[in-house]
């Protein structure tokens, strides 16, 4: 450990004690999420199974709720539901990473923890210089960085970051995020049969390939796997525009699916779909876990917008990573479901069937609460519009084919703000409360919104409303705290 590394983590370590009394204190303070000890927490970074352990790190600025000074914090869990907080993987203290440890990914070989991420230098006019750099861990805590391994190729901006590394056919790839020259988003993809020296083998997909025309003059956090026969590349493009309910987020995530051919470096594919339609979610990275399925975090976040107006930043924090979820490819698209492991969380349940919604509101003994998960079955509908009223300014809505996630605005508290999607049919809705976010899974993943809410917290009852006649099935579960 270099004495500039030493120190750095001190001073890290010294940031936590210091708000620690503060930070427990916030009421917006979450019970079951992944947050940072203090700071500003963004991506998730190196999600692994590593010795019968799940390793999730997160970028991470312990000094600030702002996006300077980038670590890698890191915590440990069993069943990935109960984390603790394991030591400071990456530190910003050599000449490649002085400036950040910006995210990557992480493999298991050898019997060793190998991470990947991007080093982000600056100089004193604010230059950007970039390389993708390796460390290497033989206990999963401590490790040992090895220095760049891939310098910028021609062709590209020093936008160029985000390592994903994963083995094919026998070679190790990795796909990178990339900006042209012509500040075109772009997804490339590098070789190696050692970890250590990698060929460029060139873009795999962005824009203006593959069909597409102009989408966004970066592509952050790429993510390439194989599900049931697909080749799903998970990616968050920046500069879209907004479509009606699509793109309404200042950046966007979401996925490609088609087929790789990889001695080609060639992507067939359809079109891009957003993964989440709620405010916060972005940047997700993927792992496969020891029984072959395929696990999700995400950043519940968005980039640097309105950051200063969330109330967490008075208790010295921001931010969280989402829920871990489940991938699924059904019907022809991706499905995200709540981890099994979440049951564990369940405590008092409340049971209600054959429930009938008229044009009245209706509550239910027990179905309150700040931190939930409760489970909607619509059993018959004969309605213009299905509604539900989540403490005082949070409203889940279905009409005209439309479900529509309400909140009160972060920037202005008198107005709300809205985020849509379409379906064919509302079936079911599962609900993830916790004191400050909500996720909402429609029709068993089918759509997904992910927010944080900041209403009041006194304000704790649900309420159903129908413009017409709705039956349905109702279970809500309490969930126990398990973060601190």
């Amino acid at each position: 450990m270099t004495e500039t590394n030493k120190k750095l983590k001190e001073l890290a370590y010294q940031s936590i004690a210091d708000a620690e009394k503060i930070v427990v204190n916030d009421p917006y303070r979450m019970h079951y999420h992944l947050m940072p000890p203090v700071g500003l927490l963004n991506d998730p970074n190196g999600f692994v199974y590593f010795k019968g352990q799940y390793h999730i790190f997160f970028q991470w600025n312990p000094f600030a709720t702002n996006h300077d000074t980038k670590f890698w914090g890191h915590y440990v869990s069993d069943d990935l539901v109960h984390w603790q907080p394991a030591p400071i993987a990456l530190a910003p203290d050599q000449w490649f990473d002085k400036n950040g440890c910006y995210s990557g990914s992480a493999i298991v070989h050898e019997n060793k923890l190998i991470l990947f991420y991007t080093g982000n230098v600056r100089n004193e006019d604010g230059d950007r210089k970039t390389y993708q750099c390796m460390a290497v861990s033989s206990d999963g805590i401590t490790f040992d960085k090895k220095g760049p391994v891939i310098y910028l190729p021609e062709g590209y901006t020093a936008h160029f970051r985000d390592p994903k590394v994963f083995e094919r056919n026998g070679s190790w790839h990795m796909v990178l995020g990339a900006q042209t020259l012509a500040d075109k988003g772009e997804v490339v993809l590098y070789r190696s049969g050692d970890l250590k020296n990698w060929t460029f083998l060139g873009p795999l997909a962005g824009s203006n390939h593959n069909g597409l025309d102009d989408f966004g003059y970066m592509w952050e956090c790429p993510d390439l796997f194989e599900l049931d026969n697909q080749d799903i590349l998970i990616v968050s493009p920046q500069g879209l525009k907004a479509d009606g309910y699509l793109f309404n987020n200042i950046y966007q995530a979401g996925y490609f699916s088609g087929t790789v051919d990889y001695d080609k470096t060639a992507y067939q594919h359809g079109a891009f779909t957003e993964l989440d339609r709620g405010f916060d979610f972005y940047a997700p990275q993927t792992t496969l876990n020891n029984k072959g399925r395929r696990l999700l975090f995400a950043w519940m976040g968005n980039a640097e917008e309105d950051e200063d107006m969330h109330p967490t930043t008075n208790y010295s924090w921001m931010h969280a990573l989402t829920i871990p979820r489940e991938l699924k490819w059904e019907n022809g698209r991706l499905l995200q479901h709540p981890v099994e492991e979440l049951k564990q969380l369940r405590g008092n349940r409340h049971d209600y069937s054959d429930v009938t919604v008229k044009e009245q509101d209706i509550q239910l003994d027990g179905v309150n609460g700040n931190v939930f998960e409760l489970n909607l079955t619509i059993k018959e509908w004969d309605a213009q519009e299905f509604s539900i009223q989540i403490g005082q300014d949070t409203y889940l809505i279905y009409s005209d084919n439309t479900f529509t996630l309400q909140r009160k605005s972060l920037t202005d508290s008198t107005k709300m703000e809205s985020r849509h999607c379409l379906l064919k049919s509302l079936e079911n809705i599962l609900i993830f409360k916790d004191t400050s976010s909500i996720e909402v899974f429609i029709n068993h993943g089918e759509e997904v919104f992910t927010s944080r809410l900041y209403d009041d917290p006194s304000e704790n009852i649900v309420t159903f409303n129908a413009n017409g006649n709705v039956v349905i099935d109702v279970q809500k579960w309490d969930l126990k705290k398990v973060s601190k």
